[in-house]
């Protein structure tokens, strides 16, 4: 219901005045005009182009079209198309895209942030940490070049991707693990606790890649699942990170932290697995390992011998775990107060 227009003093009846002043008015259009501009701009180029393009969400002062989504959906909606035989495969698609869109939203907001913070991430600082991926696996950029287009992308791309990830490490660490603190009383809680971690048979700590089979999945569909984890490795391979390779396209345990299963003792995952598992080398990174349950890549991490090791020789170990702990609690709760703190419409 609208507020009734108050009269000032000395009006007339039939000239009532709004209830607004002269500021509310212009602080309003201080923020409507650039919204209204934004959507008038996406319109006419749409428009000029023959394609029509909704906006399917709102960031505060910016949008994102249809045309954007569809872009960043295609490559997974290929996949599900291609991969998936189970029931309400249009209900997947849906779940999906919304997913997509939100996570979009989440990176609009974060380079938005990073802009009104000061955090920017120079050309050359990109360019600098690609040449060192490159230097480390020994190619030159041609060949990353080369590599990159076999897998479908091109040098800019991948220059916009590795901007982002360390955009939102620099947030990280300037917004949430700046303010995590671990007490040598929570180290020494944490040893006596998984004590059993640092003693008894051989182990391994391993990072795992699992791309599953899915029931019903015939020769053709493990084909594609083997293209698809024989792409994700050589991208590891290339220098990208194994724990966001892991969170991104891994369907096993521990996704969410990178793929980390923590310390296993010899003798208990599948045979297949195991083997390759115990005759890795610190850091190294298997080839494919073929299983009953699917495809999986491994990155070793650390191993351990029979007997018990001292807290000191462990203690980084223990305060790596506990900061991931709290940092992924921090970083969602740091990231939900952002999200309340703007304007977000989801017009799917």
């Amino acid at each position: 219901m609208r507020e009734k227009p108050t009269r000032p003093n000395g009006a007339s009846s039939g000239h009532a005045a709004p209830s607004s002043t002269k500021g509310d008015r212009i602080l309003k259009a201080h923020h409507i005009v650039p919204l209204l501009m934004i959507c008038l701009f996406a319109s006419s180029a749409a428009a000029a182009t023959g394609v029509v393009e909704r906006i399917v969400a709102v960031v505060n002062d910016e949008i994102i079209t249809s045309y954007e989504l569809d872009n960043a959906f295609e490559p997974m909606e290929k996949r599900i198309e291609a991969t998936y035989k189970g029931p309400n495969k249009e209900r997947l698609l849906q779940e999906t895209r919304l997913d997509m869109l939100k996570k979009m939203v989440d990176k609009l907001l974060l380079e938005q942030e990073a802009k009104k913070t000061g955090i920017v991430v120079k050309d050359e600082e990109v360019m600098d940490t690609i040449r060192d991926i490159a230097r480390r696996q020994n190619v030159s950029m041609d060949a990353l070049k080369q590599a990159l287009a076999k897998e479908g992308t091109t040098l800019e791309a991948y220059r916009n991707e590795i901007r982002e990830q360390m955009v939102r490490m620099r947030i990280l660490r300037r917004d949430v693990r700046s303010k995590i603190a671990i007490s040598e009383e929570e180290i020494g809680a944490y040893y006596l606790k998984h004590r059993e971690e640092y003693e008894g048979k051989e182990a391994v700590r391993i990072k795992q890649i699992l791309l599953p089979y899915s029931g019903g999945l015939d020769e053709e569909g493990k084909k594609k699942l083997r293209e698809q984890a024989e792409t994700i490795r050589q991208r590891i391979m290339a220098g990208e990170p194994f724990d966001l390779m892991a969170a991104t396209y891994s369907r096993g345990p521990a996704a969410a932290q990178g793929g980390d299963l923590g310390f296993i003792e010899k003798g208990l995952m599948l045979p297949e697995v195991d083997r390759v598992a115990f005759s890795l080398k610190q850091d190294e990174v298997s080839e494919l390992i073929e299983s009953s349950l699917g495809l999986h890549l491994l990155k070793l991490v650390d191993k351990r011998g029979a007997g018990v090791k001292p807290i000191e020789a462990v203690r980084q170990e223990i305060v790596d775990r506990l900061e991931e702990g709290k940092l992924e609690v921090k970083y969602e709760d740091w990231m939900e107060g952002l999200r309340k703190r703007s304007h977000i419409e989801i017009r799917l």
